[in-house]
């Protein structure tokens, strides 16, 4: 039976604009999605900023009420029920909120249990354990002050797990860290899903999604336009060959001209530090190099690249299309 099971669920806000006359305007978060997720799983959550992945995490974590439809969490009703639900999952996000500063993380995992009505007897060696996985031994009695943002994040992990939460809500828990925390905290989730943890998990970063995730949603204006296991989400793109060319200076009619080009299905356009870099995708075989370069002759250009599409190719197209 999953243990998560969405149908038809909205989130509509109310906002008031307008400086003279003010006017009441309804903006839908979520349109009608429906999913589910089952026991052991790892799921992902993949949308852009507005996209109404956070508002899904805190309808699910009971922190917010539906407009309309229905959601189940380990069989409980998120409206009818959330007290039954709050104390058997775990919700993490992403960000220095969420402890005490100026106690150590002992102190601070100690608060915590407290707050979860963790049981005296078993709460010592809950705490052992949690700082063993967290890699945190050793440095438990230092103030949260002086710890990394990594260190902090590994510590939001420590304190959503002191119930032993049968769900773990991950809210972009990498955020902001650097590549080495980054990695650190993955091979942490990594390590509590292979332990059997059902784990939702939304995040911006499309590695990190392809490296953990079984199976992915993509969310865009409040709706899913996809469902499936990272390969089925770049079998999107899975007839597109990416080529990629570092171009100073390109004029907006010449990157029109080069859409026109035989086998070239799309270009995109991304800036990186001083460069542009021309995003094209055409079909796989399609000899469409030359063509390219012919076209630019007039343009300073730097690296060519071909290559396979990505999770991140696939995205993009199915936000695009959206």
């Amino acid at each position: 039976m999953a243990v998560i099971e969405v149908e038809r669920l909205t989130r509509s806000y109310r906002s008031r604009t307008g400086t003279f006359r003010r006017r009441i305007a309804v903006v839908e978060a979520l349109r009608g999605v429906s999913f589910s997720v089952e026991p052991g799983e790892l799921f992902g959550l993949l949308g852009p900023n507005g996209a109404g992945k956070t508002t899904m995490i805190k309808v699910l974590t009971t922190l917010l009420l539906p407009t309309s439809g229905s959601a189940r969490v380990l069989d409980y009703d998120v409206r009818r029920q959330a007290r039954h639900i709050r104390g058997r999952i775990g919700y993490v996000f992403g960000g220095d909120r969420g402890l005490y500063d100026r106690l150590s993380a002992l102190d601070n995992l100690r608060y915590f249990a407290d707050l979860y009505r963790v049981p005296p007897r078993k709460r010592v060696a809950r705490i052992e354990s949690l700082l063993e996985l967290v890699e945190l031994k050793g440095r438990e009695r230092e103030r949260v002050e002086t710890y990394s943002r990594g260190m902090k994040q590994r510590l939001h992990i420590a304190r959503g797990l002191l119930h032993d939460p049968e769900i773990l809500f991950l809210d972009e828990p990498t955020i902001g860290l650097d590549p080495l925390g980054a990695r650190e905290l993955r091979q942490t989730i990594s390590g509590l899903h292979d332990a059997g943890k059902t784990i939702v998990l939304t995040t911006h970063y499309m590695y990190e999604a392809d490296a953990l995730c079984q199976r992915i949603a993509v969310i865009a204006n409040g709706s899913f336009v996809a469902t499936g296991t990272p390969s089925d989400l770049k079998a999107v793109v899975g007839d597109h060959t990416i080529i990629e060319i570092e171009t100073f200076g390109i004029p907006d009619q010449l990157i029109e001209r080069l859409r026109t080009i035989p086998g070239v299905r799309s270009i995109g356009v991304e800036t990186r530090d001083l460069a542009q870099v021309l995003l094209v995708q055409s079909a796989v075989g399609a000899d469409v190099v030359r063509s390219l370069l012919n076209e630019l002759v007039d343009v300073q250009t730097g690296k060519v690249v071909t290559r396979e599409p990505t999770l991140e190719d696939a995205y993009v197209e199915l936000v695009k299309s959206a």
